[in-house]
């Protein structure tokens, strides 16, 4: 079975920096891609990155040059370190396993998902 768990949320002020880490179990990195998808309340769950062994990285415009996607084989972990957060970054964080070995930017592309961890971006 197929299973992600998702660490690492919390309060932060802005200009902080939060490292989420996705652990996940019965599967192969190399198979799949591994994406970080972010909800707030009253709006769509959107992907804002994604990693895949064989395509690389992926990033959603707002995030780009501040968050890092990455991945631990040997610990089965997909990482997402976030840097100088802004109050636009406060949602629920969830990791998902991708359908195929390629990013896909629809979040119905993913079809196994982990909890959420809460991000809060706040002075």
């Amino acid at each position: 079975e197929v299973q992600l768990q998702a660490y690492g949320g919390g309060l932060v002020q802005p200009g902080g920096s939060l490292r989420l880490s996705c652990v996940i179990s019965g599967l192969s990195f190399h198979d799949y891609a591994i994406g970080w998808f972010r909800q707030v309340p009253g709006k769509e769950r959107e992907v804002i990155s994604c990693i895949s062994a064989e395509y690389g990285t992926w990033y959603t415009n707002s995030v780009k040059g501040r968050f890092t996607i990455s991945s631990d084989v040997a610990r089965n972990t997909v990482y997402l370190e976030m840097n100088s957060l802004k109050p636009e970054d406060t949602g629920v964080y969830t990791c998902a396993k991708d359908g195929s070995a390629i990013c896909d930017v629809a979040a119905g592309e993913f079809d196994v998902w982990g909890q959420g961890t809460q991000v809060t971006v706040s002075s």
